[in-house]
């Protein structure tokens, strides 16, 4: 397993550094890797696109996702491997980085579920994304996404705009979006605060899209007892992981800006887990992941 984060805004990359420094994980791969990437993008749309058409026609439904919960920890590697095979047996395409099909199955649950009226019309913005990460492809399979711009993903590496089966991609900042207030049923950001994002502004911008009722999902790199990134870097950013205290303290910002928890970590071991099944190979770091749902008020 290789995972890392790949949904983010990242900046620039200091290849010079990971060259001399063993401590500075590698570039993410050059142009070798962006051709692969490309390649990936390309595929998953394809197959969005006739997937979407061939099911339209045969009117097979899909249930929504139901393993995992809209806030939690990701506790072991059998969790994300029931989320990898229940995203299987939706007709879902998998994430190549298989942990992370969990934080993504929950975050489309969650929409489905939470901000969605079952119309399949509900706006969602995913922050930080990358045109080759799941949680727009899935919502589109799901039908949402039909009328124009009501599936975005936004990122500052993005350069001029492209759509991938009715799907808007442009750069944009998550703590800036220049969306109208309001305007949003849900926003999801999937393993992107981690890399340097201002928080409190990313709330608030979160807090100012959204309607009454709106949901934000968010994903990010966590531990109980983190381990220890001092001089490791990855995107252009310090690496980081999330501690408990971290966490309650994102919750607690969130609810000042009328961002409430669905879902509780007061309880004992709210934020605990039995073991670390995330394994990010170019930084040699094991960690897990914690997914976050707030409902606006």
């Amino acid at each position: 397993m290789t995972t890392g984060p790949d949904d983010l805004s990242s900046g620039p990359r200091d290849e010079s550094a990971a060259a001399t420094d063993p401590q500075v994980a590698a570039p993410p791969g050059g142009r070798a890797l962006a051709v692969a990437k490309r390649a990936a993008e390309l595929g998953l749309w394809t197959r969005v696109g006739v997937q979407r058409r061939v099911e339209a026609r045969r009117g097979r439904p899909r249930p929504a996702p139901s393993s995992v919960p809209p806030t939690g920890v990701l506790q072991d590697a059998a969790e994300w491997r029931r989320a990898t095979a229940e995203a299987r047996s939706l007709r879902l395409p998998l994430h190549r980085d298989r942990p992370k099909n969990w934080d993504a199955l929950g975050a489309v649950a969650a929409v489905l579920d939470l901000a969605d009226d079952g119309s399949r019309t509900a706006s969602v913005l995913d922050a930080g994304s990358a045109r080759y990460s799941p949680v727009l492809p899935w919502l589109r399979l799901y039908g949402l996404g039909s009328g124009p711009s009501r599936l975005i993903g936004i990122n500052l590496e993005f350069g001029k705009p492209v759509r991938r089966d009715g799907v808007l991609f442009r750069a944009g900042d998550a703590t800036a979006t220049g969306l109208a207030d309001a305007s949003l049923d849900a926003v999801t950001c999937m393993s992107v605060i981690e890399h340097g994002v201002p928080l409190r502004p990313f709330l608030a911008e979160c807090a100012r899209i959204l309607r009454p009722g709106g949901v934000l999902v968010v994903s990010t790199d966590y531990d109980e007892d983190p381990p220890d990134t001092t001089g490791v870097t990855a995107y252009g950013t310090p690496v980081h992981i999330f501690s408990p205290a971290e966490i309650r303290s994102f919750v607690a910002d969130a609810a000042t800006l009328g961002l409430a928890l669905v879902g509780d970590l007061d309880e004992p071991g709210a934020l605990a887990h039995p073991s670390r099944p995330v394994h990010w190979k170019r930084t040699g770091l094991d960690y897990t992941f914690v997914l976050l749902t707030f409902r606006r008020a």
